[in-house]
């Protein structure tokens, strides 16, 4: 059996992936047949309603390719739909606080004061698991992702970067150029502000993770601790597939 992705991120194994902004499950299908380590469902940013993504979760545990969501917002039913469908971890943008940290570490897991049981979904075989199989697969199996893009939070990365049920630091750093008014990811003040999150998840055994949008720079972030790598997006595949096509068109 593959080792499961909570693993590999706890292992800091330099895994790669991708952002799917289309909301079409037959796409998620195509996807999952790539040698990708995982794909990341964008419902903060893209129009996945509860049944595509639904459907588009299917689709990727029908190749076997794990799944993250990136979810609208931290609010606790949307990280209970994302794994009762199926997901195998969750994204929660603009974490800005230990505080906010343990209630997102929290809502992913089951427990007093944690996420809601139901045999019925799909994670727990549709009631073809036993409950103290489910609760034990999904303790040990699912990916809670902070994803850190405020000031707020790099005022308080250090504690953030200690909360226990975090798998992952998440550098969202285009929200971060905007949050510190800079035009440019590699502006002076952004590189500083990542490079400060990354000692920080380091100092805590925490494994880190970004959006790097030019793969020159990813020696760089990989040497500073980073070891999750999503990059690029369906979008992106689509419109490079489209201009080599017309670049290598004879005219």
């Amino acid at each position: 059996m593959p080792e499961s992705l909570k693993n590999r991120i706890a292992a800091r194994e330099q895994l790669l992936g991708s952002f799917v902004k289309t909301p079409s499950p037959m796409l998620c299908e195509v996807l999952g047949k790539s040698a990708l380590d995982l794909l990341c469902l964008d419902a903060e940013h893209s129009p996945f309603d509860r049944l595509v993504q639904d459907q588009c979760l299917y689709a990727l545990r029908s190749e076997g390719m794990p799944s993250l969501v990136r979810v609208p917002t931290a609010a606790p039913e949307h990280v209970l739909n994302a794994l009762d469908c199926g997901a195998t971890g969750v994204v929660v943008p603009h974490v800005t606080s230990p505080e906010m940290a343990e209630k997102v570490a929290a809502s992913a897991q089951f427990g007093a004061g944690g996420r809601g049981y139901a045999g019925s979904t799909r994670a727990a075989g549709y009631t073809t698991k036993a409950m103290p199989r489910h609760l034990d697969d999904s303790a040990a199996q699912s990916v809670v992702v902070a994803q850190i893009e405020d000031l707020e939070a790099l005022d308080a990365i250090d504690e953030i970067a200690t909360v226990e049920g975090i798998d992952c630091l998440f550098i969202g750093r285009i929200d971060l150029t905007v949050a510190l008014g800079a035009s440019s990811p590699a502006e002076p003040s952004v590189i500083q502000a990542v490079e400060k999150i990354c000692q920080s998840a380091g100092n805590a055994g925490r494994p880190v993770g970004m959006f790097v949008g030019n793969l020159d720079e990813i020696p760089r972030w990989q040497e500073a601790g980073a070891s999750l790598f999503l990059l690029s997006s369906d979008h992106s595949f689509l419109l490079q597939g489209a201009a080599n096509l017309v670049n290598a068109f004879p005219r």
